[in-house]
């Protein structure tokens, strides 16, 4: 599609990663200034008029929230307000699937330094996306050439 592609792990500080190598689950604060780095790579991004499509698990409606509006998100502890426009226009996508399939996926991945044991503390995170989000749902449950067609008719 000729997007720009960022993996958010790769831009975890080495303490985030250190933490959850011990099995160790991050919290807000951990998050919030890999979001803000995040943040300034999307902006980067759009300010030279690249698409790009970032992986990343932002787990709670705050944390995408950041994705969008970087530290300022933070400081205004505000939710958006009607009509307001966003610093960044992101789509979601959401990636949902039973804790099972997510295991199999992640016992296959190696050399990574997230270990099975924190998936069950990322589903206690989670809030999925609502209205007035910006969002579309995916089933895990699809095969990944179907997953990756409804992503492309959706963005394209």
């Amino acid at each position: 599609m000729g997007w720009k592609f960022y993996d958010a792990d790769d831009y975890h500080p080495l303490e985030n990663k250190k933490k959850m190598a011990e099995g160790i689950p991050l919290n807000d604060e951990d998050r919030i200034p890999w979001l803000c780095t995040l943040h300034d790579i999307l902006r980067r991004e759009d300010t030279c008029r690249q698409d790009t499509i970032l992986s990343c698990s932002a787990l709670k409606k705050m944390y995408r929230h950041v994705l969008i509006s970087g530290a300022s998100a933070i400081e205004s502890k505000q939710p958006d307000q009607p009509g307001e426009k966003p610093a960044l226009k992101i789509l979601f996508v959401h990636l949902d699937g039973p804790m099972d399939i997510i295991a199999g996926r992640l016992e296959k991945r190696r050399g990574h330094f997230m270990p099975l044991e924190l998936l069950k503390s990322q589903f206690d995170t989670l809030e999925p996306p609502s209205a007035p989000e910006n969002f579309i749902t995916v089933s895990l449950e699809k095969s990944l050439p179907e997953i990756v067609l409804e992503i492309e008719r959706t963005i394209l």
